[in-house]
């Protein structure tokens, strides 16, 4: 056995072939393939890698984009983005989790320019996702030709490439291979590779992809069950090891999971939320084959299925396919058939409500419900595939028998779907459209097979001796072509600070701590069914109506917000305005200080109010009403914000204001994290701050630091009650969580550096 030189390679113990074992292995040693997958991601986004363009479709532009602005400018004025207080009438952003506030790479973007730095930072962990399963598929096959086919396909196939416009998930994607190597090396030979596990696990934990690193370890403990059994590893030692390393993995990150939980127990989410929208269609395997049969490019020239709009695509290759189809024929590897068994009930779970497993399941494990839209369960086949296919590739001339069998089959079932598509199509089906898509995919399916004649063959013809790198280059080709591109590209400037702001020239001008904008419910759904095929075009239209997270780059705060998570008395709320495109209710409007409201018809108009309060009022009498009432209340046209204030009867303690006070605001300053108010009080008085309730805000008022009781007015806003006088009240967000854990992360994190020395200094254990 001969080891190639590679700094992972001597981490991590890789085993491989001598270059005599198999010939084509020589061109592909780590370092080289690093540098050929570079090249391929180069190809592939030129323009993003040279700055000329960003990435804009969907939730990169209106989600991931949007809040990477938000966060930088939090790094710039030296704080932690604990709160982003321009969405929702104010939410929490580190304990999302997913905005990625801990993740130590986000300093890419950070730190450099954000309309380059970002898109390479989803560039650069696309990269990283090929190059970890290099060297898992490496480990597992011991082959470099196989590591290079696997690698290059993790990085291009269909849904890694949709991960693109979400930062965290392409990160947390990009670490998953590396995860399942460093674990199942630390439950084999233990000592520094326990740390070194547990670094690579809490990396990943900190991007921020929650369902993806579910996955991740529900994959890990179905290969740690195979190797005990088989006992394949030192079963005594694994039985510590393998908990020792999920132990220090939630212990390096506990000062983000324990944020994260907080909002999780307090959100919309808490309990018994279970979405089974955007399933894979029942037809959804012919994808896998024909990525463009039943589907259109409405939206900004992306394709899309009928039925989910999560992904546009899961199309692994044809190539990859056949060749992970080819492995499973021949199972005798162990872990062939766990990757097959995952791969396969992963697509049977991702068909969602279309089978009756998985709402079966979810009733036995409802944690399973974590997971919204059930079409997300396709990444474990996404990830099992490539390594399947290095195992065939490994064994190819042991396999040269079926390799006719499988390709006839797969070109059978191609020419099945396009009868299907031709004959039955949808009504909006593109019939043209699918039907070269198909025949294109046959072609590289004839190409793909070319190429695997040609590495059977054991001449020295200078096709035969490139047929390895033909054979990736016609994988990420056939990938890169299967679609319309699932990442249009726009000029940067389209992300310029306050565009719409100066655009719009609103008057009164929505700011932090005066007034908020509101969409419409009608202008909401509208911008849900708009788009346009000009990517630019579509981005520019939703800006100026504040779609979703646009609003964060003009500085203007307003009443909703794309999150995935949101207190869920606020959520009541948001719910409340935006139930029906007919909603109605401007007191409590007046109430959260709307100043501007966009118009029904035409999204990006928008209509000055004079009605609205300031962000701050006091004076009001109180009224105790459960959550079900104070929202009927809330809608009723003869609801006055200024006048009266709804609070929980489980307050009633804490008040002893009885009716309606003479009190008035001298002054309020908003910042991200705290509101200073100045009041004067003829008597106790409360004083009623239209922002959203979360159990990490605190108050404080002047008179020897008290502390007041930080009320929940109005199902989801706050309150504070304040002696009689002149006194200024300081509001800020302490969390709590995040301390705890902060303290818990930092002793671990000395303690595994502390450990690793320690290993370092000692020969490592040989027990595999």
């Amino acid at each position: 056995m001969k080891l190639v030189a590679f700094p992972f390679a001597a981490s991590f113990n890789l085993r491989v072939q001598s270059e005599n074992e198999n010939p084509f292995n020589k061109w592909f040693k780590p370092l080289p393939f690093g540098i050929l997958l570079a090249l391929l991601v180069f190809a592939s986004f030129p323009q993003v890698i040279l700055g000329l363009q960003t990435f804009v479709v969907r939730d990169y532009g209106f989600f991931s984009y949007p809040l990477a602005y938000f966060q930088r400018n939090c790094f710039w004025l030296g704080e932690i983005s604990f709160w982003n207080p321009y969405n929702n009438c104010g939410v929490p952003f580190l304990a999302q989790w997913n905005t990625m506030p801990l993740y130590p790479p986000s300093l890419i973007y950070l730190t450099l320019p954000l309309e380059w730095s970002l898109g390479f930072f989803c560039l650069l962990h696309l990269w990283f996702a090929g190059l970890g399963m290099f060297f898992l598929a490496w480990r597992w096959t011991g082959n470099n030709f196989a590591a290079a086919f696997a690698g290059t396909v993790f990085s291009f196939n269909g849904l890694t490439l949709n991960l693109i416009m979400w930062p965290s998930h392409i990160a947390t994607l990009s670490w998953m291979p590396w995860v399942v190597l460093a674990v199942e090396l630390a439950w084999r030979e233990g000592g520094r590779k326990i740390i070194l596990a547990a670094f690579t696990g809490a990396m990943q934990m900190l991007a921020g992809g929650p369902e993806i690193i579910f996955l991740t370890w529900i994959f890990l403990l179905a290969l740690f069950a195979q190797q005990f059994v088989t006992g394949e590893s030192p079963r005594k030692k694994m039985l510590w090891r393998f908990p020792i390393v999920i132990a220090l993995v939630i212990a390096l990150t506990t000062v983000q999971l324990l944020p994260f939980l907080d909002l999780a127990a307090h959100s919309q989410r808490e309990s018994g939320y279970a979405d089974l929208r955007w399933s894979m269609p029942g037809w959804g395997w012919a994808n896998f084959l024909v990525p463009m049969a039943f589907g259109g490019t409405w939206d900004m020239g992306v394709f899309f299925q009928y039925g989910q709009n999560w992904t546009s695509s899961y199309y692994l290759g044809i190539g990859a396919l056949w060749l992970a189809l080819l492995a499973l024929w021949k199972a005798r590897d162990r872990r062939v058939r766990l990757l097959g068994m995952m791969a396969v009930a992963a697509v049977i779970f991702a068909l969602g409500e279309n089978t009756p497993v998985l709402p079966a399941v979810r009733k036995f494990i409802p944690q399973l419900s974590f997971i919204t839209y059930p079409v997300k369960y396709v990444l474990l086949a996404v990830f099992a595939a490539p390594l399947l296919a290095a195992f065939a590739l490994a064994n190819l001339q042991a396999l040269k028998k079926r390799i006719a069998v499988v390709g006839t089959i797969l070109l059978l079932l191609l020419a099945v779907i396009l009868f299907w598509a031709w004959r039955f199509p949808f009504p909006t089906d593109d019939v043209r459209a699918t039907l070269l898509n198909g025949l294109s995919r046959a072609a590289f399916l004839l190409l793909t097979g070319g190429v695997l004649l040609l590495l059977l063959r054991k001449n020295h013809s200078v096709l035969a001796k490139y047929s390895p790198l033909l054979l990736i280059l016609v994988a990420w080709l056939d990938v890169l072509t299967h679609e319309p591109s699932q990442n249009p590209t726009v000029q940067p400037n389209i992300y310029e600070q306050d565009m719409a702001r100066d655009t719009l020239k609103m008057n009164p001008q929505p700011a932090l701590g005066e007034s908020r904008a509101m969409m419409t419910p009608a202008a909401f759904f509208k911008t849900l069914g708009f788009a346009t095929g000009d990517p630019g075009q579509n981005y520019l239209v939703n800006r100026l109506a504040y779609f979703a997270d646009c609003n964060l780059l003009d500085g203007v705060p307003k009443t909703d917000g794309f999150l995935s998570l949101a207190s869920r008395e606020a959520d009541e709320v948001n719910t409340l305005l935006y139930g029906s495109t007919n909603a109605d209710f401007p007191r409590l409007e007046d109430f959260m200080g709307v100043s501007q409201t966009s118009d029904p018809e035409n999204i990006y108009q928008w209509h000055p109010r004079k009605t609205f309060l300031p962000l701050v009022t006091a004076g009001q009498k109180p009224v105790f009403l459960d959550d079900a009432k104070a929202l009927q209340a809330l809608a009723q046209n003869d609801f006055d914000g200024s006048k009266i204030v709804f609070l929980p009867p489980e307050e009633k303690g804490f008040v002893t204001v009885t009716n309606q006070t003479g009190a008035k605001i001298l002054d309020s300053k908003f910042t991200d994290q705290s509101v200073e108010i100045e009041v004067e009080a003829a008597e106790p008085s409360l004083v009623v701050i239209a922002q959203t309730y979360y159990h990490d805000w605190a108050a404080r008022i002047d008179i020897d630091g008290w502390r007041p009781p930080l009320l929940r007015a109005n199902v989801a806003f706050q309150a504070v009650q304040v002696p009689a006088g002149r006194h200024k009240i300081h509001l800020f967000y302490e969390d709590r969580a995040f301390q705890t854990g902060a303290g818990i992360s930092i002793t671990a994190w000395l303690g595994c550096l502390a450990c690793l020395l320690l290993f370092k200094s000692r020969p490592p254990a040989k027990d595999r």
